[in-house]
């Protein structure tokens, strides 16, 4: 049960009820909402909680595409039409095809979804499209896209229409023969136009000249300065457009009464597409309120229990998210073996209410299966009874003061709390004279703990802090409040008894140092030394609270980067793992072509039978394959020479079929595996990074020619094809020192056997001599 009736305005659920509202797009939805309720079955809560959530997913889903189109209430056309003899017009026609062509597309959708990923939102998919289709054809055979009822509807139609559209046409050229001619007579106005009156082309006259016109008159304006007349000569031709007007009308109910007895046998079929309608928009309409919330589905447990961690007012995140500003997260946890009640104290507007508030939506908003603004790790379980207590609900009419409604809720209390009960009350026993009241509000937490209750009750009074630190299963929980720069923190800390500030207030508010004293002195030293004690204890706790925090984000970061790191050397090794094999598999085709060259030299030599230019030739050839695979014994690693030779402040670098001096800062020598191994990494690396295009304009010729030999490098390293080289006209000393190097590098090519490079300017509608296009 719940308690109060009002519960909901008590909690500003009503303010969550209008925000699904607003978010659904059709009445189907909104009834949807305004059946929601609390629910008390695990697996019905359960079930809907993993709807809303999968429908979260799946709209989120990039690899799916979530249909959209209209959803229109036709449920009131359909139960019409069960009476035989009437039948939908072409408005509401149009509304049910819109609908069921959307109902269509839902259901295959729904029917489509991976079973393992989204089990609970297929159950939407109810396996009636075919049916659904033919209908939506069925409709389609007879309306336009606009809705009305288009010629092609019937034979018969078309051919009435067709008629009265020549009609009408020649109507309309008489009216416009005829005006023309009053105009010219003086008799209309020289701005008159025919006009439609009672379904009749018409002309305006003056009274005077009506009947120089000669015709019916059908009307007159209300200042009575003009007639509406419609010539005798059209009189014939709109008699007869009326009529074919009447048996239009009766042709289209004809084809609207056909079709309707047509559909009228698959009704149910229709209302169930409805039902599924309406529940897609309250569906999407609980996902929207999700998204706004950045709400998640909880974990649910079996028994009852809370375990709120960053859990959010709703209500105040809606309202200060436009804002930018954030509401500060509540963590709670009762468990029925370790504490079942808190009991929260602290100052006034330090967030006492807010956080019981908070605990009653939350709770309420799981049991109607919305998704809550809570922290991933936070669970919950659930509750047969809700009873709050918050608020003043005094009434003159019922002669009932504000002790005497707590009272008459306690008393409700404790004779419906058990073991499934979460009760919420807020200050605790006021209204009454405090000592009186401090019992009476002990006694009965006493009462609901003894009977297994879960609960959370705010107060100021001392005794119940004294019976929350005495009491098994019960806890104190404080607001926190900056006592230096006076302020509320809004945060609960549990595990303590809060301060309620009085004194510091009082002082801060600016009132007498007497006064201050003077109520000092009354309630002792020994009480206000208690509430300094809350007080340190408070700010000690939250000291170390923040360093623990601290520690806790630094690890989270550690961790972080541990799981990247070991993400990246996956990668490398896989990678590593890669590049060998592929380098292994070229080491081999190249060995088995060296093989076959080999064998065919050694045959040539063979057939030559010591001819000695062709032994030569054979012998070259060999010599040349060497050069190019590197054909070489086995040497230990202390003997391999070095690839590259410093030569001062400069390198000879030999890079595949490239050897270039260029200036370097600084360099090492390396051996032939190492030198594999990075050339195999960077060549991966470069073609990543490659840019087809080399600008050297603004550099000094030494600089220039160190960018151009690396670039090409680079070039011919990755194969780019054809690269671009923008030196500039200027002086030409750029373009000539690219020249030059690229016919070095053509004869250094040569020399090694290989296909020299060709360049030239490039095009003279895109840059011309200023730059030199290379192609590898």
């Amino acid at each position: 049960m719940i308690y109060p009736a009002n519960i909901e305005q008590k909690i500003d659920f009503v303010v969550l009820r209008d925000e699904l509202h607003r978010r659904c797009s059709s009445p189907l939805g909104r009834e949807r909402v305004d059946a929601m309720q609390m629910e008390t079955d695990r697996e019905t809560v359960c079930h809907l909680l993993a709807m809303t959530d999968q429908m979260r997913m799946a709209k989120a889903d990039t690899t799916l595409t979530f249909p959209r189109g209209d959803i229109h209430d036709v449920r009131e056309a359909l139960a019409r039409i069960r009476v035989e003899g009437l039948f939908l017009d072409e408005t509401e026609l149009d509304a049910l095809r819109k609908s069921l062509a959307y109902a269509v597309e839902l259901e295959s959708f729904f029917r489509n979804l991976d079973e393992n990923r989204y089990p609970v939102l297929r159950e939407l998919s109810y396996g009636e499209a075919s049916g659904l289709s033919s209908i939506v054809r069925s409709i389609d055979s007879i309306l336009d896209r606009y809705g009305r009822l288009a010629d092609h509807a019937s034979p018969e139609l078309a051919r009435i229409r067709r008629e009265m559209a020549n009609l009408q046409g020649s109507v309309g050229r008489a009216l416009a023969s005829i005006l023309r001619q009053a105009k010219a007579d003086g008799l209309v106005d020289a701005d008159a136009t025919p006009t439609l009156r009672e379904g009749r082309l018409v002309i305006p006259v003056p009274p005077a000249y009506k009947r120089r016109i000669g015709g019916i008159v059908h009307d007159e304006s209300a200042t009575g300065k003009t007639v509406f007349i419609e010539p005798q000569q059209v009189v014939d031709a709109n008699n007869h457009i009326r009529e074919l007007e009447g048996a239009e009308r009766r042709e289209r109910i004809r084809i609207l009464q056909a079709l309707t007895d047509q559909l009228r046998p698959q009704v149910p079929q229709m209302l169930a597409s409805q039902d599924m309608l309406a529940e897609v928009d309250f569906l999407s309409a609980k996902v929207s309120l999700a998204e706004a919330l950045k709400a998640i589905r909880p974990e649910i447990t079996d028994e009852p229990m809370l375990d709120w961690a960053d859990a959010r007012h709703p209500v105040l995140f809606l309202h200060y998210a436009p804002q930018g500003k954030t509401v500060v997260p509540l963590s709670i946890r009762l468990r029925a073996e370790e504490n079942r009640v808190l009991v929260i104290s602290g100052p006034n507007a330090g967030g006492k209410s807010v956080c019981l508030k908070t605990v009653a939506l939350l709770q309420y908003m799981t049991q109607c299966g919305l998704l809550v603004p809570v922290g991933e790790q936070s669970k919950v379980g659930l509750f047969d009874n809700l009873m709050i207590d918050i608020g003043d609900e005094q009434s003159i009419q019922d002669d009932l003061s504000t002790y005497s409604s707590h009272l008459r809720n306690m008393k409700a209390f404790v004779r419906q709390a058990d073991n499934r009960t979460l009760f919420l009350v807020d200050e605790m026993g006021t209204g009454t004279e405090p000592l009186i009241g401090g019992a009476l509000a002990e006694a009965v937490l006493r009462e609901l703990v003894q009977q297994g209750a879960f609960g959370i009750v705010t107060t100021h009074y001392t005794n119940l802090k004294h019976f929350a630190e005495q009491t098994p299963n019960v806890v104190n929980g404080a607001m926190l409040y900056d006592r230096g720069a006076m302020r509320p923190l809004f945060q609960l800390s549990i595990g303590q008894a809060g301060s309620s500030f009085a004194i510091e207030i009082a002082r801060q508010t600016g009132l007498s140092e007497s006064i201050i004293q003077y109520a000092t002195d009354l309630v002792g030293e020994e009480h206000i030394d208690y509430d300094k004690q809350l007080q340190d204890i408070a700010r000690d706790k939250r000291y170390w609270e923040n360093k623990r925090q601290s520690i806790r984000q630094k690890e989270k970061e550690l961790e972080a980067r541990i799981a990247q790191y070991d993400e990246q050397m996956s990668g490398i090794k896989a990678k590593k793992k890669e590049m060998l094999e592929e380098a292994r598999q070229q080491a081999a085709d190249l060995l088995q072509k060296s093989n076959a060259t080999i064998e065919r030299t050694i045959r040539e030599i063979k057939e030559a039978k010591a001819d000695k230019e062709r032994t030569k030739a054979a012998r070259q050839k060999v010599e040349t394959l060497k050069e190019k695979v590197n054909v070489s014994p086995a040497k230990p690693a202390s003997q391999e020479k070095e690839s590259g030779k410093l030569q001062g402040k400069k390198v000879m670098r030999d890079f595949r079929d490239l050897r270039a001096l260029s200036k370097t800062l600084s360099a090492e020598t390396v051996s032939s595996p190492q030198i594999k191994t990075k050339e195999k990494f960077s060549v991966h690396q470069r073609t990543l990074n490659f840019n087809r295009t080399l600008d050297l304009r603004g550099y000094r010729a030494d600089e220039a020619l160190e960018k151009l030999i690396a670039y090409m490098d680079d070039a011919i390293m990755v194969g780019a094809g054809e690269v671009t080289i923008l030196h500039g006209t200027g002086t030409g000393a750029l373009k000539q020192l690219t020249r030059d190097y690229l016919n070095d590098l053509n004869r250094q090519r040569r020399k090694h056997g290989k296909v020299a490079l060709e360049f030239g300017d490039g095009d003279v509608n895109h840059g011309g001599a200023g730059l030199t296009l290379v192609y590898l």
